[in-house]
């Protein structure tokens, strides 16, 4: 019920980029189940068709980035950096924001771990947080 109420305390956009958020993250977790991953750095890839103008995008990358936080949180299901790297890159695209999808590995314990970040013109989106405990292996401009 808190949760419900601090989404009430939303403004109206915030609150249509959560419902957003969370379409777009559903849709993400499907495909990561279903795709091949040369499918997925092939959605990745493709650019906006018109990119916004230069500056006219951290506040756009903020509030995408607040609304897949807020939504992944509290998703019935896994949407983790893979999910929510895609559900960026798809996000920002439509905002016509170029953004570029990072795939890196670490190793941990003998374990191979993977981790996916975002970037939209040298700014974090998603995932950055501990991106340099990662090598980077790929990565998939989209603009």
């Amino acid at each position: 019920m808190r949760a419900f109420r601090r989404y009430l305390g939303l403004s109206s956009a915030d609150r249509l980029l959560t419902i957003e958020a969370v379409a777009v993250l559903m849709v993400a977790a499907a495909c990561v189940a279903l795709l091949p991953f040369r499918t997925l750095a092939r959605f990745a890839s493709r650019p906006p068709h018109e990119l916004a103008p230069p500056g006219a995008d951290a506040e756009t990358v903020a509030m995408v980035r607040n609304a897949i936080i807020r939504s992944a949180r509290r998703m019935p299901f896994r949407a983790k950096c893979f999910e929510q790297g895609l559900a960026a890159v798809w996000m920002l695209r439509r905002r016509r924001v170029a953004t570029t999808l990072h795939y890196g590995m670490a190793r941990r314990d003998d374990e191979l771990v993977a981790h996916v970040w975002v970037t939209a013109t040298d700014r974090g989106v998603i995932g950055c947080e501990n991106r340099n405990d990662f090598r980077e292996l790929v990565r998939f401009p989209a603009g």
